[in-house]
């Protein structure tokens, strides 16, 4: 652990403030420049192309989704495994975690990839997509999908490289290719005429480029993490699966998180064309591009905090685990505040820049916005205490709150309350649901308790 103390990140005796900053900032800028790849499209489609173009690339929306979920799945499982490991002095084993994690999310992906390719029609018009928006909706995903592969190396690779001690080349994994992502949109959207085409080129380009980056750290910069050469033997295999496995279980509330944003956008598209048409889809949209930003921010407080909680909790360390979580918690709900009262009251210009003023998607958009916006400061706790729970592999109750927020308190909320008020139920919806997830986790949850009894388990993985 020579190299994580010479950087001078030290997850067992830093103290969690600085360590926590550290950690944070970073991670923060590469989030909400990741988020950038999906919100740009939006921008440049809608100001660019229309709000049919940009109602239709809110039907696709959701194979993002889906991808990060999986890399999230991923990554946190094998940040979690790893991190306890590393509390360990166990560096071999975390290689080969990391090493599986990597190429198990790969493959998975290029499968699914492959697979929405070969059904990509009757797919979409199971996504709720209308005769209107069948031509833009194609064109965006079958130029989409080789990017999903790249994003899912992007996904996985900036959780190791921010546990192998280098939060700062994280970030610019998700800096660079963001910002070439706004230039690239702009020039194939608007000067090259390709319309929605382009900007699905532009976004799988430059996922391509931030992969790129994470294959150069792994190979050329790596500190105390590398790539370990897996055996393929069938007792390999079994091990690897095993492995994938407790991973997997580790991330999957993570993976719940993301699909709980498909849950929201195919639900949504559902209420809203049927009540509003296309048009209603459209306004719809804009929220749905602005919820992945809110979503980077609060995870970003949920990733800084987890190796630190993982680390200690490995080391046996429950002060250090308790105080990390009351600092992200603290972090949570500043930032949930902040995103509130920013889409709240700059409803009118963040709409302005997806929507043209004057037509009916906008209108609808700016009534709906402040509405949408109360979910931020609740969603912010829920991801904080969540991750907490993941770090500390309690993986059944960061599953069970998950599951509330995304499916058992969500969709009755989109059915019902758009019947007591409508259109104002259906923007708030989201925020309805994210409410009693946060009553749910403080009346159920123990989590001022925590114990150690799961860190055992890890102990056997390798």
């Amino acid at each position: 652990m020579k190299d994580l103390q010479r950087d001078s990140i030290d997850f067992g005796t830093t103290s969690i403030a600085p360590l926590f900053r550290r950690i944070f900032y970073p991670t923060l800028l590469s989030m909400v420049f990741g988020s950038i790849l999906t919100v740009v499209d939006g921008i440049f489609v809608g100001r660019g192309v229309g709000s049919d173009a940009l109602a239709a690339v809110n039907i696709v929306a959701p194979l993002f989704m889906v991808c990060t979920g999986l890399g999230l799945m991923f990554g946190v499982g094998a940040s979690v495994v790893a991190s306890i490991h590393l509390s360990k002095g166990n560096v071999k084993a975390a290689n080969i975690n990391i090493t599986q994690a990597l190429e198990a999310s790969v493959l998975l992906m290029g499968v699914i990839s492959a697979v929405l390719y070969l059904v990509r029609i009757p797919f979409l018009r199971l996504m709720g997509c209308s005769d209107v928006l069948l031509p833009y909706a194609l064109d965006y995903m079958v130029y989409l999908l080789p990017g999903f592969v790249f994003m899912i190396v992007q996904m996985v690779g900036t959780f190791i490289i921010r546990l192998d001690s280098s939060p700062a080349f994280a970030s610019l994994v998700g800096i660079v290719p963001g910002t070439l992502n706004i230039l690239l949109d702009w020039y194939l959207v608007f000067p090259c005429q390709m319309g929605i085409k382009g900007s699905s080129i532009a976004t799988t380009v430059c996922c391509g480029i931030a992969a790129a980056m994470v294959v150069f750290y792994m190979f050329r910069r790596t500190k105390t993490l590398s790539l370990y050469r897996v055996k393929y033997t069938w007792t390999g295999l079994y091990l690897t699966l095993r492995n994938l496995g407790y991973m997997a279980r580790s991330g999957f509330s993570s993976m719940l998180g993301e699909l709980t944003m498909s849950v929201i956008m195919i639900t949504g598209n559902y209420v809203f064309i049927r009540s509003l048409g296309e048009d209603g889809v459209a306004a719809f949209s804009v929220a749905c591009y602005l919820y992945p930003i809110v979503f980077m921010v609060n995870n970003s407080v949920a990733q800084s905090a987890q190796p630190i909680i993982s680390y200690n909790y490995g080391a046996g360390s429950a002060v250090r685990v308790g105080e990390a979580l009351r600092f992200s918690v603290r972090t949570a709900l500043i930032c949930g505040v902040l995103e509130t009262a920013f889409l709240f009251f700059f409803a009118p210009f963040l709409v302005g820049l997806f929507l043209r003023e004057g037509t009916v998607p906008h209108s609808y958009a700016e009534a709906g916005i402040p509405l949408f916006s109360l979910s931020a400061v609740f969603f912010a706790v829920n991801i904080a205490l969540i991750g907490y729970y993941q770090a500390v592999e309690k993986n059944g109750k960061a599953t069970v709150y998950m599951f509330l927020r995304g499916l058992v308190f969500l969709i009755p909320s989109f059915v019902l309350l758009p019947m007591a008020a409508s259109p104002q139920g259906m923007w708030l919806a989201v925020p309805l649901s994210e409410c009693l997830t946060l009553i749910a986790i403080i009346v159920t949850g123990g989590w001022r308790k925590g114990n150690f009894q799961g860190r055992k388990k890890v102990e056997k993985l390798a």
